[in-house]
This record gives structure tokens, C-alpha cells and sequence, in this order.
């Protein structure tokens, strides 16, 4: 659809016209009382009627050199279909635990044991590929909390660093009052007119290093307005073989501090979730979808590209057509009045 951003200038297209009007007649030189006896006389008689179709054909440029001029103030514009854009909901951090009890096979994923690095990988990264509108960012932690991508909406950015990430990464232990810091700090840093600050935070262990406690940590992101989600990763039984040669079953999440976690989670408005094999991890990020909701995409957004600039070198190359004929004009002239110099 074509449209006009100011319409109210074509209002100054008759002011040419409108002017004309007012001004006072212009006096005909020929009219003078004295004529001096001369050759331009009969110059101008013989060649009349060229000069006057000269004359048209110059006034036509002008008023189509006019009329674009005034196209080009009122700035036409192409205005495109409807777009749906999305809006940004929230900051959303993800804290992913690489200590080394990470490397623990307890899960199963495409009927293969894995480790719960790898099934956390799988599970989050479809999670990030539906959070569309939503600044997201990522913090490694084990001995020590790293930021490895910034708030960004560059979704797939986010995913390929989490992939990329290795068991051991951040050392051994497990810093996660330090974790919970770094997300609280980056959080309240960016500058943004959002209201939504969500930390998901994903270990399967207790806080065994860092300067900070969880609980303190919680508090500061309580004060930011930050709701924390933490997800205690492991399963409760796995068989293993035994130092006689048999089999035994023994529970490889007994290090997991669930009491921290539910507190840490409580103090922020946030849940605690407890995730023991790759369906239930899946179904908490499902459910956290609905709990932290993707912003449903606005309507309303059309693009718009400007064309004013087309008729406007239009009426520039005009203007510049005529500013050379009439100086080729002035220079016949010259020409002329030389001839009748030497003639005369």
C-alpha cells in the first residue's frame, strides 16, 4: 500500500500559480514609448514561433520539476503487509552444574546410557529453541562460575556454547551460591525495560566450594526481584557392579542437598523441581514453559520504506536540465549580439 508520511504538503502544490496571481504584471519592454531602430527586431520576428514553443515546452519542465519537488516534501512511502513480532518477555539465565558427579550415567536417552551432562544438553537445548523473544544467557559452574554467553536473543548461539560444554570445565566441586551471584549480577547490569528476571538453575549436588552461600545468594536475587527455578538432576537407584563380582544397587544422587534447593527456590518466588530420568527432566522444561510463558508475537508492525528520494532526483536532474539550457541559451545570445556587433 503506497501512502504519504506528510500528506498536508501537497496543500503547497498551486503556490506557484497562487503567487502569479498576486504578484503585479510583469511591463513588456516592447511596449516602451521609444524604440531604437536595431537588428534584434526582426531577429526575434523571424524566429517567434520557435521561441515560443521553446518557452512551452521550458515551462512544462518546470512545473513537472515543481510538481515532483512537492511529491518528494510529502515523502512517499510503501507501506508492507502485516508482521508478527515477538516480544522480548523476560531475562532468562540458565545455570548448568560440570562438576565432576555430572559425569554419573544414570540416564537413558535414544535407548542409550548417558551421562547427565549429555541428557541435560539434549533437554535444554530444545528448550532454548522455543524461547523465542526471550533474552537468554548461560553460566557454567563447578569449582568456580563462569558467564559463557551474555543476555542475548541469539538463541542458537546459546545452545552451540552449551553443547560445547565439557564435564570438569569448571573444576570439580560444586559453586553454587557463586552461580546464583554471577546470574543475579549480569541481570541487574542489563539495561533493560523488562520486569521478567528467571534463573533456571540445574545441579546434582550440594554447594562444596565458592565464597558465597546459596541461601545469601538467593536473598540477594530475592531483593532484584529474580525468581529462581532449581532442578536436582540424578536418579535414585542404580545397579552397579560390586568389588565381590556382584550386583548391587546403590542411589547416585545421595550428595544431592534438596533442602537447599527447595529454600534457594522458596526465597525467590521460584519451584524446586526434581528431574531422575531424561522423561521427567523433559517434562519439567515443559512445565516451565508454562509456568514462564513465551510472549505471544504482536500484530500490528508494518515495514515501511520511504521513496521520497526518487522524485526528488527527479526534480534535481530537471532543474539541472534547464540550468544548462539556459545557459546554452545565454551563450547563442552572446553569439548573436557579436554577429550584429560586426555586422552592424
Amino acid at each position: 500500500m503506497w501512502s504519504f508520511a506528510w500528506p498536508w504538503m501537497l496543500l503547497v502544490l498551486p503556490l506557484p500559480w497562487v503567487v502569479r496571481a498576486l504578484m503585479p504584471p510583469v511591463v513588456n519592454p516592447q511596449d516602451a514609448g521609444l524604440r531604437v531602430p536595431s537588428f534584434r527586431g526582426f531577429a526575434m520576428l523571424v524566429d517567434r514561433s520557435d521561441v515560443e514553443n521553446l518557452l512551452s515546452w521550458r515551462a512544462w519542465i518546470v512545473i513537472i520539476a515543481w510538481v515532483l519537488l512537492v511529491v518528494a516534501s510529502a515523502r512517499p512511502e510503501r507501506i508492507g503487509d502485516e508482521l508478527d513480532v515477538p516480544v522480548s518477555g523476560r531475562n532468562l539465565m540458565l545455570a548448568v552444574d560440570l562438576s565432576g558427579s555430572m559425569d554419573a550415567k544414570d540416564f537413558e536417552l535414544g535407548n542409550r546410557r548417558v551421562d547427565r551432562l549429555t541428557a541435560t544438553k539434549a533437554v535444554a537445548g530444545d528448550f532454548i529453541s522455543r524461547r523465542e523473544g526471550d533474552r537468554i544467557g548461560l553460566i557454567l559452574f563447578g569449582e568456580r562460575a563462569y558467564l559463557q554467553v551474555p543476555l542475548t536473543l541469539d538463541r542458537e548461539t546459546v545452545n552451540t556454547l552449551l553443547l560445547e560444554a565439557f564435564i570438569g570445565l569448571a573444576g570439580e566441586k560444586t559453586a553454587i551460591g557463586d552461580a546464583i551471584t554471577l546470574a543475579v549480577k549480569r541481570i541487574h547490569d542489563q539495561e533493560s525495560d523488562s520486569g521478567e528476571q528467571v534463573l533456571i538453575l540445574l545441579t546434582d549436588g550440594a554447594n562444596t566450594a565458592g565464597e558465597i552461600d546459596p541461601t545469601k545468594a538467593a536473598e540477594l536475587a530475592q531483593q532484584i526481584g529474580m525468581r529462581i527455578y532449581t532442578i536436582g538432576i540424578g536418579a535414585e537407584q542404580m545397579v552397579v557392579s560390586s568389588i565381590t563380582g556382584g550386583m548391587r544397587r546403590v542411589n547416585p544422587s545421595a550428595d544431592l542437598d534438596e533442602d537447599t534447593l527447595t529454600k534457594i527456590a522458596e526465597l525467590t518466588g521460584g519451584r524446586y523441581f526434581r528431574a531422575k530420568d531424561t522423561a521427567g527432566l523433559q517434562d519439567i522444561y515443559r512445565l516451565l514453559d508454562e509456568i514462564e510463558p513465551v510472549a505471544e508475537p504482536e500484530g500490528g508492525f508494518r515495514p515501511v520504506k520511504s521513496f521520497y528520494h526518487w522524485p526528488l532526483a527527479a526534480a534535481f536532474v530537471l532543474t539541472v536540465f534547464l540550468a544548462i539550457m539556459s545557459l546554452l541559451g545565454r551563450l547563442r545570445f552572446a553569439r548573436f549580439r557579436e554577429v550584429q556587433s560586426d555586422a552592424g
